[in-house]
């Protein structure tokens, strides 16, 4: 009988050794979820009248960075620089028509890396570029090497645009909708729209393939103009709750004209009135696209997924909503540069908990590699955040840095296109510093500790010489120039 107990022990125990480094292999699945135009306007991030309780939900159970940035704040060269882990100067896309390839036709993209690693990839809607609303319903500039499967709804939204009030009615293509503030409170259900069909397509193929591990792209077209959304989203945010930003007098005082030029001339005198019903549409589609985030989070509770899957969810860049007299994007300026980013790992100790370091969201291609377990390409831009995951407050010396272009991009012998101005900016966890072409066309410099708005340039001021000096010199060699 002690024989035979003792074979039992020893026979358990041999099971559970080889159980062991099983359990251990086991993959994260990855649900990568990107929207179109979002600045961190919602409730996780303090705002006080946006509703976001599902965006919330996730933040509460993974890690918040408070100070994420784009590379470029226009959707095709941030796409191409997140899904690629490339600076826009690596992939040489600064505009809405260039696709990546034809400047770095070999790179190996998140996508691919996690083919290579045995996943099954996919994409619903918009991951690379796309022109919103135009080519909703199409592949876009899509990367077919990126993804073994991929799905492009096309919802009422579409049908219904002729019923869409823009400040550019006169405008072809993209500039009469897309281009500049175009909203319509929509007819019917969530569920005929595109974004209700993205999420519901995402949830059909987590389901399909749920038996092996899975990186699934999920790309939202809103907020992104047209902001569309049922009436039931508008209704919750009331116009007379609404409060416009209050511009100085002077504000565009000391401050370099490039910073400005992404203003648009319909957009600059509309009233106020207008003004309020362009940020209750925004709103509401922001509410409308949390409500199909939550589509997607039950879909993993429901099919018992969400304690092995890694949820990812961040914009493509940030948005004015008339700070700084600004709308949209193609700022550097705070509100154009910053998104919300929200990493959720399953078993982390630090769930719902905020980081304050910068991070970039060319840091994502590396982070999900080493999360995963998987290797990355050696020539990635950016770095792993998995050491801020572990700890939020560990030591990490890398600013964020994000570049935009002024003026009408000559065509040139050399690959990529040159633009007339180029804008770089450097985020540290105090200041902004901005140098337009290498500062012949101006500097800025925001102490955000005392000036969060961005409301008082510095870079002139003697007080903060040694401060320009120093911000430069980085600038310069983090950009390599």
């Amino acid at each position: 009988m002690v024989a035979r107990s003792v074979r039992r022990v020893l026979v358990a125990g041999l099971l559970m050794a080889v159980a062991a480094p099983l359990l251990a292999a086991e993959k994260f699945n990855v649900l990568f979820v990107v929207s179109d135009d979002l600045c961190p306007r919602l409730g996780c991030y303090g705002d006080p009248l946006v509703k976001s309780p599902n965006i919330d939900r996730l933040a509460a159970r993974g890690m918040r960075f408070e100070r994420a940035y784009c590379q470029f704040p226009l959707c095709n060269p941030s796409r191409a620089s997140f899904l690629t882990g490339l600076r826009p100067d690596s992939t040489g896309v600064y505009e809405n028509s260039t696709q990546f390839r034809k400047n770095v036709p070999d790179h190996v993209t998140l996508g691919q890396t996690f083919q290579k690693g045995g996943y099954f990839v996919a994409r619903v809607g918009k991951l690379y570029h796309y022109g919103v609303p135009a080519q909703i319903g199409t592949d876009g500039l899509d990367d077919p090497p990126s993804w073994q499967e991929r799905v492009n709804p096309r919802g009422r939204d579409k049908d219904d645009e002729d019923k869409i009030f823009t400040l550019n009615p006169k405008a072809e293509g993209g500039a009469r909708f897309g281009g500049t503030l175009s909203w319509l409170a929509a007819d019917g259900e969530d569920a005929e729209q595109t974004d209700a069909k993205s999420a519901a397509a995402t949830i059909k193929l987590i389901e399909q393939h749920r038996d092996k591990p899975f990186f699934i792209a999920c790309g939202f077209f809103r907020p992104h103009t047209p902001y569309v959304a049922p009436k039931k989203w508008f209704e919750m945010y009331p116009l007379d709750k609404i409060k416009l930003p209050v511009l100085a007098p002077n504000y565009k005082e000391g401050v370099p004209e490039p910073a400005f030029l992404s203003s648009k001339k319909e957009q600059e005198n509309i009233s106020d009135d207008l003004r309020r019903q362009a940020i209750q549409a925004y709103h509401a589609s922001t509410s409308f696209m949390d409500a199909q985030v939550g589509q997607l989070l039950d879909g993993l509770d429901r099919l018992k997924l969400a304690d092995k899957t890694i949820v990812v969810f961040f914009s493509d860049h940030g948005y004015h909503l008339y700070e700084h007299g600004l709308w949209q994007k193609m700022s550097l300026f705070e509100n154009s540069a910053r998104v919300p980013l929200l990493i959720s790992v399953p078993g982390s100790q630090h769930a719902g908990q905020a980081c304050r370091r910068t991070v970039e969201l060319i840091d994502l291609h590396p982070t999900l590699a080493d999360l995963c377990g998987l290797p990355a390409p050696s020539n990635l831009d950016g770095k792993s955040l998995k050491p801020l995951l572990d700890n939020p407050q560990a030591t990490w010396g890398k600013p964020a840095l994000t570049q935009v272009t002024r003026g009408t991009p000559t065509q040139t012998n050399a690959p990529t296109t040159k633009p007339g101005i180029v804008g770089r900016s450097m985020r540290t966890e105090r200041y902004r510093f901005t140098e337009w072409n290498n500062g012949d066309k101006g500097t800025e410099l925001y102490d955000h500790d005392s000036d969060p708005g961005e409301l008082k340039n510095l870079a002139n001021d003697a007080a903060h010489s040694a401060t320009v000096a120093t911000m430069r010199k980085e600038l310069r060699s983090r950009y390599k120039l």
